[in-house]
């Protein structure tokens, strides 16, 4: 092959790699942002253009900060992870029902995946169809055979998205301290009304 073929040919090459990305489901290098505050353990707001937006993290599910301890700790975990003012790509996914980005973050690594792996979030079975559900479930298990996180408790703490269905115990329903001690670790954090630590005093 002569020299200008062969540069002819390279060109056209990397002229198509964009095209040739997409039709294998990968996905361009997404937009820089500025992270401005962590909601959650799975909401960030960011600076883009100029322009504040609030960011769900895709394809995960993080313990509702009402689960406590859980969700306190995803919170802080993703603020390490994040720190105020940090860099951040977004690979956007979709705009959910009340008008957020949803997309995986990238700071050097996949945030999202590592919040999985670490134990602080649940791959979102509903939702992994936008991103790698491999590599999430893989991240999951992982996290569960090492017990870390929400998988302190055996099983894993209840999902988010079964606790924002509302199911609330009341102690008296409970009938059993140590039933009542169970759901607190399961992330039934309401069970402590008074904060220190144990549920139901009343049932022991």
């Amino acid at each position: 092959m002569g020299k200008g073929l062969l540069l002819g040919f390279l060109l056209s090459a990397l002229a198509a790699w964009p095209q040739i990305a997409v039709s294998q489901g990968m996905s361009a290098t997404g937009p820089e942002a500025k992270v401005v505050s962590v909601g959650d353990g799975d909401t960030i707001r960011v600076r883009m253009n100029g322009k504040p937006i609030t960011v769900r993290l895709a394809c995960i599910d993080a313990p509702e900060t009402a689960q406590s301890p859980y969700g306190l700790q995803a919170r802080n975990y993703l603020r390490q992870r994040l720190p105020l003012g940090s860099t951040v790509t977004l690979e956007q996914k979709t705009t959910d029902r009340y008008g957020r980005l949803v997309a995986e973050v990238i700071a050097g690594i996949n945030i999202n995946l590592v919040l999985v792996e670490d134990g602080q979030a649940f791959a979102y079975r509903q939702y992994l169809g936008g991103c790698d559900a491999r590599e999430y479930l893989d991240a999951e298990y992982r996290a569960s055979r090492r017990r870390f996180g929400i998988w302190q408790v055996p099983g894993g703490i209840i999902r988010p998205w079964d606790f924002r269905r509302g199911r609330r115990y009341s102690c008296s329903a409970i009938g059993s301290y140590a039933r009542a001690q169970e759901l607190l670790r399961q992330g039934h954090g309401y069970l402590d009304g008074n904060g220190d630590g144990e549920a139901c005093e009343s049932l022991r």
